[in-house]
This record gives C-alpha cells, sequence and structure tokens, in this order.
C-alpha cells in the first residue's frame, strides 16, 4: 500500500548500529527524518551521510532526529561509518537501520512485496531505496522525496524544507524557493478580515496570493 503525506508512518521494532528500536518510540514528541540507502560501503551514500553528519547541530536546533535506513547489517554499518566520517569531517552520531530482510523498506513502500535480496546483490538489486521521509511529531509522513543512485541528495534542501514544514504549522504556507526569513503566504481560505486580525498587515500581490511576515 502506497504511503501518502498524513498518513502515519509505519511503526516497527528493528536492529541498529545503536542497538534495537521501536520507531515510535524513537521518535518520541520530535520531527524525525528517516533516509535510507540500498547498500552500505557506496560512493554516493557515503558522501551523503557525511552531509547528514555535517547538519547535526541544526537537526538537533529544529528538534529534529535523524536515522539511516540500509540494507546490509548492523556490524557492517558500525564499519561503515568509519569512512562517512572520514569523508564528512564530523561524527555521525544517528543511529542506521539494519535492514536485511527489507522489512522496513517494503512497509514504507520503496521495494515491492515480492522483492528480495539475491547472493551477490549489487545496489542495483534495492536502487530504490533511496528516499527521504520527513516525518512530524504526531508520526504523520509529511513530505517524502526520491532519489535516482547517481544523483547525491542536496540535504540543504531537506533542511530548507523542514524549516518549511515546521514554519506552515503556523497557518501559512510558503512560496516558491522560500527561506527562513522571507515572507509567507496567507491561505485563500482565510478571508482579509481574519488575516488582518491574525495576521495584522500583509501584501496582496494577487487576490488570491497575500504575503505577510511570518506570525511569532
Amino acid at each position: 500500500m502506497s504511503l501518502r503525506i498524513n498518513d502515519i508512518v509505519p511503526n516497527f521494532t528493528a536492529e541498529t548500529d545503536h542497538g534495537q528500536i521501536t520507531f515510535h518510540d524513537w521518535i518520541g514528541d520530535n520531527w524525525a527524518i528517516l533516509f535510507s540507502h540500498p547498500k552500505d560501503f557506496t560512493p554516493v551514500c557515503t558522501t551523503e551521510f557525511g552531509a547528514v553528519a555535517q547538519l547535526a547541530a541544526e537537526w538537533e536546533k529544529r528538534g529534529t532526529k535523524v536515522i539511516g535506513v540500509s540494507v546490509d547489517s548492523a556490524d557492517d554499518h558500525k564499519k561503515w561509518k568509519a569512512d562517512i566520517e572520514k569523508v564528512g569531517g564530523a561524527a555521525a552520531g544517528f543511529p542506521i537501520i539494519a535492514d536485511e530482510g527489507l522489512e522496513v523498506s517494503k512497509a514504507f513502500d520503496m521495494l515491492p512485496s515480492e522483492a528480495y535480496l539475491p547472493d551477490g546483490r549489487t545496489p542495483a538489486d534495492s536502487a530504490t531505496v533511496r528516499s527521504v521521509f520527513i516525518i512530524g511529531p504526531d508520526k504523520q509522513l509529511k513530505l517524502s522525496m526520491t532519489y535516482p543512485m547517481t544523483v547525491g541528495r542536496n540535504f540543504a534542501e531537506v533542511l530548507r524544507a523542514l524549516d518549511a514544514l515546521q514554519t506552515t504549522g503556523k497557518g501559512v504556507a510558503t512560496p516558491a524557493n522560500w527561506e527562513v526569513g522571507q515572507d509567507v503566504i496567507i491561505p485563500a481560505t482565510v478571508s482579509d478580515e481574519d488575516a488582518k486580525a491574525k495576521f495584522g498587515s500583509f501584501e496582496t500581490v494577487l487576490p488570491y496570493l497575500r504575503k505577510t511576515k511570518v506570525p511569532a
């Protein structure tokens, strides 16, 4: 079954390089980002994990926990982290789920139910395990992005999207290319009268496009 925005994400118990977790309990009252990889010791994924490690202070500032998932063992994850830290120049303090049985990959609809890992497999056998899921404290999926194996993920964009999601929780929307500090959009369902009461002054660009400062 497809996983759609605002669905409650699957709960599961799995081994990680930090020990066993139950996913919803691990999230707790935080935001969470789950990012998936088709295999350990692969070049693009190593640079991505390094980028996540470099942003540790930014995730913490936003009350967000990050966790990886890769279809290899927890022991392999521990060995791989030495490479990740060498490439990223930062400690990789986040856990990585060991999804050898593909339970998590299938639960998050990254692989079909009949998928399996053949002997002598290559990353191509699990190439679609290349997604980012941003999850709210309510355990609902807020955003997902899927990349091919050849295109490294832009974690500055993941961070920007997280900022936008946390900002839109204040009853606003964000325009294209929005970044923190810029004006936001008043939803079309809010009347001018209610918008003035809630946001104070605002700019009417079009009858259905009104911009204002981010509410406190």
